[in-house]
């Protein structure tokens, strides 16, 4: 929905700036809806990804504020490579940026993983073996 309405901005109105604001704004909304379900006491990614990953209350408050403050940074790094970068480069950071560090952020969230899984958890379970 984000992409039609910005790209028909963009187009309507032949002006980049809405194509690349998108990021922002669709990063900041992530953000916003994660910080809001922690401000409720309500770690949002649990209900997302229980059925695939366990944790602890502690450990999904965690990973939650993690990933909104993760948000943030991708909602400013893209306002400083849009306005401080050519357009060229802006779409490099998009394509070859923005998907590795996130894939990277995930990777880096696998101690939390470990670390808050019951007690009973085969991940919990891996690590124990592996010490």
């Amino acid at each position: 929905v984000f992409v039609l309405i910005f790209g028909g901005l963009t187009l309507y109105l032949d002006n980049e700036l809405f194509i690349k604001l998108k990021p922002t704004i669709v990063n900041l909304l992530f953000a916003a809806i994660l910080f809001g379900g922690l401000l409720v006491k309500r770690p949002l990614l649990q209900p997302l990804l229980h059925s695939v990953i366990q944790l602890e209350e502690q450990g999904w408050r965690i990973l939650t504020l993690r990933w909104a403050l993760f948000f943030v940074f991708l909602a400013l790094a893209n306002e400083v490579v849009w306005r401080y970068f050519s357009t060229d480069f802006w779409v490099s950071f998009k394509l070859f940026g923005v998907m590795p560090m996130t894939v990277l952020f995930g990777m880096a969230q696998v101690g939390l993983l470990k670390r808050y899984a019951p007690a009973g958890d085969e991940l919990s379970h891996q690590t124990d073996m592996q010490s």
